[in-house]
């Protein structure tokens, strides 16, 4: 766990970074037994608010199957079971909302 970029140790998440998220869900199967699991939700932070308040969200935003899908989920919920850094790339912007109609590509830094 040292070498994992958890929300924990890292509270600084920025837009542009590509990020995994890791999402408790609860789910019933048939005979009404709750069930619960992890999804990972993988995008890029487009937006962060709130600062380091107990509301802080960020705006992850995906491609999947060539349909957009945007999450917005709060830093200190315990719906979310970690936040990992996979990627960083160099942004200008504090909102990255022209990533929403550009086809720009944002440019990597290492890590």
């Amino acid at each position: 766990m040292a070498d994992e970029k958890t929300t924990e140790m890292n509270p600084s998440i920025k837009p542009g970074m590509t990020v995994k998220v890791h999402e408790k869900i609860k789910e019933k199967n048939a005979k009404g037994v709750e069930k619960e699991r992890i999804q990972i939700f993988e995008g890029i932070v487009i937006a962060h608010k709130h600062g380091k308040e107990i509301g802080a969200t960020i705006c992850v935003r995906k491609m999947s199957d060539g349909i957009s899908v945007e999450k917005i989920y709060p830093l200190h919920s315990p719906v979310v079971a970690k936040i990992e850094v996979v990627r960083m790339a160099k942004v200008r912007r504090a909102k990255l909302n022209y990533l929403r109609t550009s086809r720009e590509r944002l440019k990597e830094i290492k890590l």
